[in-house]
């Protein structure tokens, strides 16, 4: 496995791989792999002659009042990880060089960024497009593959890739969880004890959800109202959103049609959480 930080040498390589006609399979992250990067790490070993796994904490994607600094950081354990699943490359790309001094461009969505996550941490997809668009120039794979924990940001990179007929196929994976339903997400780390065991409220209440709807539910608010009353139950839990949208723009929706995401956002305690579930179709992304 080899192991590089410099931007010339990733892109070297990958001119090389590309020059013998071999596939490049990546999974961007920022780190401190779970179960969930591992499932994308093997979906791409199965169907690429080489895997590249980028590790890179991205600082335009945080707010100011945000987590940078707390968020989790092991590079040896993820070291270990990347070797046992396979993966060729991995790129730790430094802070200075993505972002030297006089970086002023930047790659954005807007529509698919307003609602959702957009509404509360203001400028985070710009800085998650413009960092994806810059990894996607510097390693240049033929498949990228992100999960849909991450709902919202796969969909707008979709979106990205699509607009700016990047030559690159976008695989969006199931979401991974814990045995009580918990998605995993690097930030599990930071709950204490009591409130791990709050934060399994968030799946429980998605269930609920998916329950209503099986039952014939269309009204959004009834089952939003649902959803919420079953966390807020919950001591450490404070919501920021419970939203129904539309699949393809993101907007609200009133009553549900056809397929459907609900999406939420919680704080338990200090670390917020995301998940989402799709209502009226088995594959979200079908």
């Amino acid at each position: 496995m080899k192991i590089t930080t410099e931007i010339d040498k990733m892109q070297i390589f990958s001119r090389i791989i590309k020059k013998d006609n071999k596939s490049i399979g990546f999974v961007p992250t920022m780190g401190y792999l779970h179960d969930g990067h591992v499932s994308l790490i093997k979906n791409a070993r199965k169907q690429n002659d080489i895997v590249v796994l980028s590790i890179f904490v991205n600082p335009l994607q945080f707010g100011p009042n945000e987590d940078y600094e707390r968020y989790p950081r092991d590079i040896a354990r993820d070291e270990e990880i990347a070797k046992k699943e396979g993966v060729d490359v991995v790129f730790y790309p430094k802070y200075e060089d993505m972002y030297p001094e006089g970086f002023s461009t930047y790659v954005e969505v807007p529509e698919l960024s307003k609602n959702l996550c957009g509404i509360s941490r203001i400028g985070h997809f710009k800085g998650v497009t413009t960092v994806c668009a810059k990894l996607f120039e510097i390693v240049k794979p033929d498949i990228a593959y992100f999960g849909q924990k991450d709902a919202q940001q796969a969909i707008i990179i979709k979106k990205m890739i699509e607009d700016l007929n990047m030559n690159i196929i976008m695989k969006i994976l199931p979401v991974v969880r814990e045995k009580d339903g918990l998605v995993m997400s690097s930030r599990n780390v930071n709950l204490n004890d009591k409130e791990r065991k709050d934060a399994a409220a968030l799946y429980q209440s998605m269930k609920k959800a998916e329950e209503l709807y099986k039952n014939g539910e269309r009204n959004t608010d009834k089952i939003v109202d649902a959803v919420s009353s079953l966390i807020r139950e919950k001591e450490t839990a404070k919501i920021d959103y419970i939203k129904i949208v539309d699949l393809n723009t993101l907007k609200d929706l009133d009553r549900i049609k056809e397929k459907a995401l609900l999406a939420l956002a919680v704080f338990i305690g200090k670390t917020r959480l995301i998940d989402n579930i799709a209502l009226g179709a088995e594959d979200v992304w079908s």
